[in-house]
């Protein structure tokens, strides 16, 4: 039998967000999620994931949209694509980094059906959209047989493939706080061609006065088995004026903060030895869109 053979599933297609938690409650533990399919149909060809059941998003209506509320901040449906980050407006305004990862998202084939939450779903550490938005900040919206449940996207993310969400739950939403006329954030990524996952990326967001970071929110990929937050050079950040001094005291604090692996794309030591180099052109994208 050919390789290129899907494993056989049912498909499910639910034609309201009640109906697809009662399916996922009823199957639990045996039902992937469908909504762009660019990683999932991916994982079952290798034969990663073997479902019994694929539930398709395609038949809810309402999922696909990406909307600005002011003094709130994002609202990004489970449909939404990552091309749609592009076209919207205020995401381009507001949200540089998030922009800035979707402008290098894959190609556009992948861009305009990916989806952003599928992205968060996935836990990759090498996720691009993820590394933005657990940069800024924010929080999956999780309906499940009991009603809906917010988690932060600090807390979202478990191990390696592994989210907080459970068997019997559906991601309908992610929400991302507002930025101000103070906030500073950029993302950078770091790889072999362009459509090629990243072999680090970094994404940033500060909250700066004149030249002092009052706060400090520092997303790095690809350097542990999930996207993790740099805390110790956040605490190094915030407070101080960004010179060329603690520029290159958060290059060495980072370096000790990570724990790279060696994987097919790059190895540990050299993920180690550039992690304070991207970072510190990271922070320093940021702060150039201060001069504009």
């Amino acid at each position: 039998m050919s390789s290129r053979i899907l494993p056989q599933f049912d498909l499910l297609t639910p034609q309201s967000i009640p109906e697809a938690v009662d399916m996922l409650a009823q199957h639990q533990g045996k039902v992937s999620v469908l909504a762009g399919g660019t990683d999932l149909l991916v994982w079952n060809y290798v034969r990663k994931v073997k479902p019994a059941y694929l539930l398709r998003l395609s038949s809810l209506d309402g999922l696909d949209y990406i909307n600005y509320i002011p003094g709130e901040g994002l609202r990004i449906g489970a449909r939404a694509k990552v091309a749609q980050l592009l076209e919207h407006p205020d995401v381009a305004a507001k949200f540089q980094a998030l922009y800035q990862a979707a402008s290098t998202f894959a190609t556009p084939q992948i861009r305009n059906m990916a989806t952003v939450l599928g992205n968060v779903l996935r836990a990759s550490p090498a996720g691009d959209c993820s590394c933005a938005i657990l940069a800024l900040g924010g929080q999956v919206v999780l309906q499940g047989p009991g009603g809906q449940r917010l988690v932060d996207i600090d807390d979202f993310w478990v191990a390696y493939g592994v989210t907080e969400r459970k068997n019997d739950e559906l991601a309908v939403e992610l929400r991302i706080p507002e930025t101000s006329a103070t906030t500073r954030s950029a993302f950078i990524r770091m790889t072999r061609v362009h459509e090629d996952l990243a072999k680090i990326n970094v994404a940033v967001r500060l909250e700066m006065h004149r030249d002092n970071c009052l706060q400090a929110r520092i997303a790095m990929g690809c350097v542990g088995p999930t996207l993790v937050r740099l805390k110790q050079v956040e605490k190094l950040l915030c407070g101080k004026q960004v010179t060329d001094e603690l520029l290159q005291k958060l290059t060495a604090s980072a370096q000790e903060e990570i724990a790279p692996i060696d994987d097919q794309r790059s190895t540990a030591d050299y993920r180690r030895q550039v992690a304070g180099v991207i970072l510190r052109r990271v922070i320093e994208k940021a702060l150039e869109s201060n001069k504009s």
